[in-house]
């Protein structure tokens, strides 16, 4: 990754580093926008999480999560920025058709044909729907075990589970693992993002804090060998 550091031109651009390889253009029909409730609202416009500034207007690229271009040969045309997850995309060209996926994906297949010890990333949990899981900045899963029609894999969380052998992954790790050392060069940068989750009201009060509304018997709960907590 290669980095640009700012020239001290502006208090802006003070001790700033940014990624210069990575651009902001993209083609419009892969944008759309999208309904952001923002600044601690709901959807009906309530306050449920206070603390919580506005943000800036921001568009949505869409990602191509399924992968259904198979054996097909694709050039990577741009490497751009994505406002809406820490991970960089990139917009690849597959003959006629343009698709923007995450960067630094090398070869999309299933569990059945993986060795042992792969690490994967942008992994399905249903058959068809795409990869949800390991799809962060630097996110890499591990397959550990292959059993029956069903695979083990290592999360980014520690977390061991289950998932069908036919669902595919991607080889590799998602890239921009550097993220967290990223120079914002100013606290007035730092707080355009948001400042975590805090406590959220409802006119009801507060919530139980998991305790109460936590489903006991889920199905999914089969699937986890291994919590993240133990």
């Amino acid at each position: 990754m290669a980095i640009h550091l700012s020239k001290t031109s502006s208090p802006n651009t003070r001790n700033g580093a940014v990624n210069s390889q990575v651009k902001s253009n993209s083609r419009n029909r892969l944008i759309s926008g999208q309904h952001h409730c923002g600044k601690g609202r709901n959807a009906r416009g309530i306050i449920t999480a206070g603390h919580r500034g506005g943000g800036h207007k921001r568009l949505y690229r869409k990602i191509d999560f399924r992968r259904n271009e198979k054996d097909i040969y694709g050039r990577i045309v741009t490497i751009e920025y994505d406002p809406n997850r820490n991970a960089h995309i990139c917009l690849i060209h597959y003959g006629d058709v343009w698709e923007g996926v995450l960067i630094d994906q090398k070869d999309e297949s299933t569990s059945t044909d993986m060795p042992l010890g792969t690490t994967i990333h942008n992994i399905e949990i249903t058959l068809g729907k795409g990869g949800q899981l390991a799809r962060a900045a630097g996110a890499v899963a591990k397959l550990i075990a292959k059993e029956g029609k069903s695979a083990t894999l290592k999360l980014p969380s520690g977390e061991v589970r289950l998932i069908s052998k036919n669902c595919s992954a991607t080889v590799g790790q998602v890239g921009n693992v550097g993220v967290n050392q990223k120079s914002l060069g100013r606290a007035g940068a730092k707080r355009r993002a948001p400042i975590g989750r805090k406590k959220p009201s409802t006119p009801w009060g507060y919530p139980a804090l998991g305790r109460r509304t936590r489903k006991r018997k889920k199905y999914s709960d089969n699937l986890i060998l291994r919590r993240r907590s133990q």
